[in-house]
């Protein structure tokens, strides 16, 4: 029997986030198996004007943010947590906001010369310079909203032609422009656990119905298809281990954090992003990991809470 039983904790979902829906899927569950391991589990709507009065008043434990996108992921809600002195679940203010901006950390994966695929930012308000992108990053590219999650504004450009367009929705999104390489090959992610003790969690290969990890891939059931572990060499597994704890570390993440890798056809692995507060739902991708590790759903959301209260 779990020391950490009888905790209060506060479970912070839903929000204002263009993933709002998937948030309140993620809380729910977290909640259910805190509850089924004996925490007093209150849900918290961060979308309702009273929700930091709530914090204020539950004497809690400890808050579990369940919150994706922005003002949850991206080091504010972090900070507001930090002000009203309640331990929480994953990474800090600084952490959690350059994970989030993808342009940003993309600039620290190249500093740190952790490999990642070649990059132009585009800004909102710029003309963008459609030859010179395609010459930095080659005629098939990935084009993504710096600060934007689920895939939401995300394309992939087969042609230079179809950049101009892919950029514009990339803009309704974010004032920021990530576009990238496109890299053909096997995309693996990584599952991180711990704070100074870290362990990788076994590789799991995404092979999605769709052309990419789009929002149906992620959130419908039978939409995307996990392979644990990854259908790659030993050599290359472990590469991909490696830099996902490289990543955690460089951006200075807390409990959890999951990276997206792609490894090339030649077997060469490149970073793509960092998440701090990856899905729980029922379909998501650490869980998943963490169940091959002999690690159960209510079993991951425990160790979770126990290592926000580690200080």
């Amino acid at each position: 029997m779990s020391e950490l039983q009888g905790r209060k904790v506060a479970v912070l979902m839903g929000g204002r986030s263009a993933e709002r829906d998937v948030s309140l899927h993620t809380g729910e569950q977290v909640a259910t198996a805190l509850s089924s391991t004996g925490h007093l589990v209150e849900l918290i709507d961060t979308a309702t004007p009273t929700f930091i009065a709530s914090l204020q008043q539950g004497d809690f434990d400890v808050a579990f943010i369940c919150l994706h996108g922005r003002f949850g992921e991206d080091g504010t809600m972090q900070g507001l947590l930090e002000l009203l002195n309640i331990p929480y679940v994953g990474s800090g203010v600084l952490a959690s906001a350059l994970a989030i901006d993808k342009v940003m950390s993309k600039h620290f994966f190249s500093l740190a010369e952790i490999p990642t695929p070649e990059y132009v930012v585009v800004q909102e308000g710029e003309q963008s310079d459609i030859a010179g992108i395609v010459r930095a990053v080659g005629p098939k590219s990935v084009v993504k909203p710096a600060k934007e999650g689920s895939s939401f504004g995300m394309s992939i450009v087969h042609e230079p032609a179809e950049l101009p367009a892919a950029i514009e929705l990339a803009l309704t999104y974010d004032a920021q422009v990530l576009v990238e390489r496109f890299i053909p090959g096997v995309e693996v992610t990584v599952g991180v656990l711990g704070n100074s003790d870290l362990i990788a969690l076994p590789t799991l290969e995404i092979v999605p119905a769709h052309e990419f990890y789009d929002y149906e891939s992620k959130y419908v059931p039978g939409m995307c298809s996990h392979i644990i572990p990854a259908r790659v060499s030993k050599e290359t597994a472990e590469e991909c281990q490696r830099i996902s704890l490289e990543a955690h570390r460089l951006l200075g993440c807390r409990g959890m954090s999951r990276a997206d890798t792609i490894v090339g056809e030649d077997g060469s692995v490149y970073l793509l992003e960092v998440n701090t507060i990856p899905g729980m739902t029922s379909t998501s991708l650490l869980p998943d990991s963490a169940r091959a590790a002999g690690i159960e759903f209510p079993q991951l959301c425990e160790k979770l809470v126990e290592l926000a209260l580690e200080g």
